[in-house]
């Protein structure tokens, strides 16, 4: 690695916390505090906080809490960090407008008066972007130009993910959270090789970010089929780091994988864009040496299996027919039919009201999350 942004000062360390309904804004602050958060931050240049909408739907562990993003909001402020901006981003199948607002961030972004941005709104100004280091997959993806959004070159950007596993990485998190922002709606080319692609996208931010920094949401921690068909686990967890690798890696660690095991991780390591590691790993807060939740490894839906079938099984083939021309409207339909009409329905919404019979139940409300 070439780049100059590259702090590895700042890499092998993991901040993380226990908390709970009555303190969680708080206990947000204090994490951001203990991790010197405003020491690395230019205030002169914008601080992207880049919010993740996995489902226009609440669902438990899939998006962003919305106690994340208001703690986090709040919490940097009360470091003297205000040049700030929310970030979020659709898919073809997942509407931001929608999913704003369900998941209680347009009542944050309007209580707390700060500016909020779709990075896949047909009016942001997308770029081709050449990167300074050899990629190892997205130059091939995309053959005619990498494209990223101009508004997050020379930003400091804050990720927002959750604890959750997903059928195709084994593990959201950090480093999949600039999948959505980074690239656009033909993001979906990617996910033959996302492990690699993840990997690339990590070493663009930073050769465009002044800092990039991690702050995960674990008090509901999903399990199973994500980033949406999951059960979720009361977990009452937060965690923090300047290293988007090693937030990703005690994530995992914290539901019952090896690391190392997760080929982005892995890859990440050894490219030197962070520490995967565990061993190597310098946890600040709780002692999780003996915490493993036992998650699920690898569990699909219907529609994630017939996915599978496109990237890497008998359908391969088949593969630019059925997601690179028209036909991939077909794709887009089935998955909105799948777990808008028929997951959510029929399972989900049970799940979402069990959420609100939580102790967290309450905090939900206060964000005008609507019960199912």
């Amino acid at each position: 690695m070439t780049n100059n942004n590259i702090d590895r000062s700042k890499f092998g360390e993991v901040f993380i916390s226990k908390t709970s309904p009555n303190f969680v804004i708080g206990d947000y602050a204090k994490l951001l505090a203990i991790s010197k958060i405003q020491k690395s931050i230019n205030n002169k240049s914008k601080t992207l906080i880049k919010a993740n909408i996995s489902w226009q739907h609440y669902f438990p562990a899939c998006s962003t809490a919305p106690w994340q993003l208001d703690g986090v909001i709040r919490g940097l402020r009360s470091l003297g960090i205000d040049n700030l901006e929310v970030a979020h981003n659709g898919t073809v199948v997942v509407n931001a407008r929608e999913g704003k607002i369900n998941n209680g961030f347009f009542k944050i972004e309007n209580d707390l008066s700060i500016a909020s941005t779709i990075l896949d709104d047909p009016n942001q100004d997308w770029i081709k972007y050449i990167p300074r280091n050899k990629m190892i997959v997205l130059d091939k993806i995309y053959p005619e130009g990498i494209m990223i959004p101009k508004k997050l070159l020379e930003t400091n950007i804050i990720h927002l993910p959750t604890v959750k596993t997903h059928v195709f990485t084994t593990i959201t998190g950090a480093m999949k959270n600039a999948f959505g922002g980074l690239l656009h709606q033909n993001r979906h080319w990617a996910h033959a090789d996302i492990h690699n692609t993840l990997v690339d996208l990590l070493t663009i931010q930073y050769e465009i970010h002044q800092n990039i920094f991690a702050v995960m949401d674990g008090t509901f921690a999903g399990d199973g089929p994500g980033p949406r068909a999951m059960n979720f686990k009361v977990k009452n967890m937060i965690l923090a780091s300047h290293d988007q690798v090693a937030i990703d890696s005690i994530s995992a660690k914290l539901m019952g994988f090896d690391p190392l095991s997760i080929p982005k991780l892995r890859i990440a390591h050894e490219k030197g864009l962070g520490i995967a590691n565990p061993r190597e790993i310098k946890v600040i807060g709780e002692n999780i040496s003996s915490i493993n939740w036992k998650f699920t490894r690898n569990k699909n839906t219907f529609a994630s299996r017939v996915q599978k079938y496109i990237y890497w099984g008998p359908l391969k083939p088949l593969e630019k027919l059925l997601l690179r021309t028209p036909l991939v409207k077909i794709a887009y339909l089935a998955s909105n039919l799948y777990h808008n009409s028929f997951w959510l329905r029929f399972i989900g919404k049970n799940r979402v009201k069990k959420a609100f019979n939580t102790n967290w139940g309450s905090l939900l409300l206060s964000y005008k999350i609507n019960k199912p």
